[in-house]
């Protein structure tokens, strides 16, 4: 069993507001889980209303799997007409 593990810090550049945050990153988390599958939830800066560390996780039997599952979940997040941008992302394989 293997464990991918993967942290995004993402900008809201266009938010002035916790409010506005909390909406569009409600979307963008909702849109991660629908096409790929995997448990996403805001781990960290959650009273910074320009900034969101995003957690996002998901259990595969292969390890080049959970790798491209994650890897291709940081594509959709930074290639997505979403009002933020990425400013750094982990990713983390944790065999067990």
């Amino acid at each position: 069993m293997n464990i991918g593990v993967c942290r995004i810090r993402l900008r809201f550049p266009e938010n002035s507001s916790l409010k506005g945050k909390r909406q569009v990153l409600k979307s963008v988390m909702a849109q991660v889980r629908n096409k790929f599958n995997v448990s996403v939830a805001e781990v960290d800066d959650n009273d910074l209303w320009q900034v969101a560390t995003v957690g996002i996780s998901c259990v595969s039997n292969d390890t080049r799997f959970a790798n491209e599952v994650m890897s291709k979940v940081v594509d959709f997040i930074v290639g997505g007409r979403f009002d933020l941008e990425v400013l750094d992302h982990e990713i983390e394989i944790i065999p067990v």
